[in-house]
């Protein structure tokens, strides 16, 4: 059995202006000594997705971009220690890919060149939602699909293709430095052990679901910030497939989703096309119905256990390229920092240091590229260093975050013991009009598109509540349920099935 590091790894785009140290990695290693004045520098704090995205976003507004970052990062579209849900299966949604556009010009076109999929939504998609199978509309949205270290690589290396942006390796943040008033910098340890602060006008902390900063504001003398929790106890399994050959170009999206209205655990399951030839499939399961780490149980788990058998048919018939990763790192955990009664100037968190998702709604990705848009539009706006910045932002960002936030827990809620006191009445209110919306999507095309102007971050939810919407969804689908997955006579014999 290959793996992964084996066979069908796609190498990123290279970087450039590769110096020293650096060389061996694929980026340069920032070199903190003389340069710009500290009131001009901004340190991004964790250099995955958001991070890289954050950094961008100020390159053309600092004079130097220093991105800390725990892991030693590749050169290459290669696995790191410190992202271990690369593992899993992504996806990023248009409403991101827009964002991460924005920011990196012709960045799409460089994914897909390494073979990033482009897939229409929801024309590429065959989906069992809880009221049946949606019918595959023409396009409304679409979703960009590879591998995490492929998606990572390619954004890495054209931010640091950039003079103003450099990498510190290796390095450990250890807290902020200055007062409730304003942030003026981060204290670090370095590979070898040294401590030292890194003065700056901005600090970002885009670290992910490890953050400090609820500590690290405790510490300068402010408040304990609001926190939200909404656990599922969902667990989820991945592995790697090559496609059989005749179905490694142009198979769809295939997503078996939960019926929440049935009692027990949820089970779902999803298989996204991805570069070179290969599948990536996930399996999930809440509390008493997770998936098992063991290899050899993983398409029982498919065929058995989910609503429909389809995902285990096909994987049926595919090579393992891995082994199972398995993770229980799902919780919704989301930090209200726009409602801190006092938010010290200088400082911004965004990414899953900010609000991290149940990863199965592919969200995180979208909700963390339009946050690092929305940091450099406001600072632009306002200017660098102008009074009231950070909480502008940290306020602005909690629209985009927000609007992820209700599409993960909006089904995760209702899980037993996903909450202290379970759905509030608002939830099920919500729940219930999304509910008969999703149901009139499998057959009104016009609907299906409006639901995916929200799922895709497009737009905002409130376009649901137009009274066309509103009419529609009372009127209920306008075409019957279907009764069997909408895959063509081509796709079911390039997978083998007839």
């Amino acid at each position: 059995m290959s793996t992964p590091s084996s066979r069908g790894t796609t190498p990123g785009p290279p970087a450039e202006k590769q110096v020293g140290e650096g060389d061996r990695r694929g980026h340069r290693e920032a070199d903190l000594s003389g340069g710009p004045s500290p009131a001009k520098v901004a340190v991004v704090l964790g250099g995955s997705h958001t991070g890289m995205l954050a950094a961008a976003a100020l390159a053309g507004l600092a004079d130097r971009v220093v991105v800390v970052e725990r892991d030693e990062l590749p050169g290459e579209a290669a696995p790191r220690k410190g992202l271990p849900q690369a593992r899993h299966a992504h996806m990023l949604w248009s409403g991101g890919v827009r964002a991460m556009e924005d920011l990196l010009p012709g960045v799409t076109g460089t994914l897909t060149e390494a073979g990033a999929r482009r897939a229409p939504v929801t024309t590429d998609m065959v989906v069992l939602s809880a009221h049946g199978w949606f019918r595959r509309w023409p396009e409304s949205h679409h979703v960009i699909l590879a591998g995490r270290d492929l998606l990572d690589a390619t954004v890495r290396a054209r931010v640091l293709a950039d003079d103003r942006v450099e990498v510190l390796g290796g390095t450990e943040v250890l807290g902020l430095t200055g007062d409730a008033r304003a942030v003026t910098g981060v204290r670090v340890r370095e590979r070898d052990g040294r401590e030292r602060t890194i003065d700056a006008g901005m600090v970002v902390d885009a670290t992910g679901r490890a953050s400090g900063t609820p500590r690290w504001l405790t510490d300068l003398g402010l408040p304990t910030p609001e926190r939200r929790e909404v656990d599922s106890g969902l667990a989820y399994a991945s592995r790697l497939y090559l496609a059989p050959e005749q179905a490694r170009d142009g198979f769809p999206v295939i997503s078996v989703q939960p019926d929440t209205r049935v009692a027990g655990p949820g089970r779902a399951g999803f298989l996204l096309p991805i570069e070179d030839g290969r599948w990536i499939v996930t399996l999930n399961g809440t509390r008493g119905g997770e998936p098992s780490p063991a290899d050899d149980d993983f398409v029982r788990f498919a065929r058995e256990e989910l609503r429909h058998p389809l995902i285990g048919d096909l994987i049926s018939r595919a090579e393992p390229l891995s082994d199972v990763s398995f993770t229980r790192t799902t919780v919704n955990r989301r930090y209200f920092y726009e409602r801190m009664p006092a938010w010290p100037e200088n400082f911004t968190v965004l990414g899953d240091a900010l609000a991290a998702y149940n990863p199965v709604y592919g969200h995180g990705l979208a909700a963390g590229a339009q946050s690092a848009l929305v940091l450099r539009d406001l600072t632009r706006r306002y200017g660098w260093g102008s009074a009231g910045l950070s909480r502008r932002v940290q306020k602005a960002v909690a629209r985009p975050v927000g609007a992820a936030w209700e599409l993960a827990t909006g089904q995760d809620v209702f899980y037993p013991g996903a909450t202290e006191n379970g759905p509030t009445a608002r939830d099920r209110a919500v729940a219930a009009y999304v509910s008969r919306l999703m149901y009139t999507a499998t057959g009104n095309g016009r609907i299906a598109r409006r639901v995916t102007d929200v799922t895709s971050l497009e737009r905002r939810a409130e376009v649901l509540l137009a009274p066309s919407v509103l009419l529609a969804a009372a009127v209920g689908p306008l075409k019957p349920t279907l009764t069997e997955p909408p895959l063509t006579a081509e796709e079911l014999k390039k997978a083998e099935l007839q």
